[in-house]
């Protein structure tokens, strides 16, 4: 009796359709990576990211990087030469382009950062470029504008429709309390006109 309770009570055994388009799943799913990416021998990336997928079906053929992606770029003497964090990212592999996607933040050498929605980058002809709004701050400035090109290094860039560039104020601190008071009533009276 025993016996007959327990397999009729486990009934039937879950199942699921079986995959006849075999583009859409990814040939692996790996996740909480952090990992180096060598070409010639010498490393050239660090990958951080929750998850990558890599789809070798896909025309064209990707690397997903869906839940955001941290990258470091490293030039021949392995220091950093620029980190890219974006909240998606997509790797082509065959055309060696990424697409960047959303909360796009770059930081090069020369301690300037740029920030975007939307980037590409060209590993072929090693070049950079969005069509999107783009802002540069650099130490003594702010440049903003629509359309962006640089080489992969961030070090020589264009912009194609400026819209600002501002001066980044340097903040100093009084010296005394009278020169403090001075600097509040000339913001009172700015604030009044």
């Amino acid at each position: 009796m025993l016996f007959l309770s327990v397999s009729c009570s486990g009934g039937k055994e879950p199942v699921t359709d079986a995959i006849t388009n075999r583009d859409s799943v990814p040939v692996m799913v790996t996740r909480d990576v952090s990992t180096y990416i060598s070409d010639s021998g010498v490393v050239r990336y660090k990958i951080i990211t929750d998850e990558w997928r890599v789809y070798d079906r896909l025309d064209p053929s990707m690397w997903t990087f869906e839940q955001g992606i941290y990258l470091e770029k490293f030039n021949n003497d392995l220091s950093i030469e620029a980190v890219i964090i974006a909240d998606t990212a997509y790797y082509y592999d065959k055309q060696e382009l990424w697409e960047l996607r959303g909360n796009v933040h770059i930081e090069n050498e020369q301690d300037e950062e740029f920030d975007t929605q939307l980037l590409f980058w060209d590993q072929k002809t090693k070049r950079v470029y969005s069509d999107l709004y783009i802002r540069i701050r650099q130490q003594k400035r702010i440049i903003t504008g629509i359309g962006f090109t640089s080489n992969q290094d961030f070090t020589r860039y264009t912009i194609k429709n400026t819209q600002g560039i501002f001066p980044i104020k340097e903040e100093t601190a009084p010296t005394d309390s009278i020169s403090m008071a001075a600097d509040t009533t000339a913001v009172a009276t700015d604030s009044i006109i």
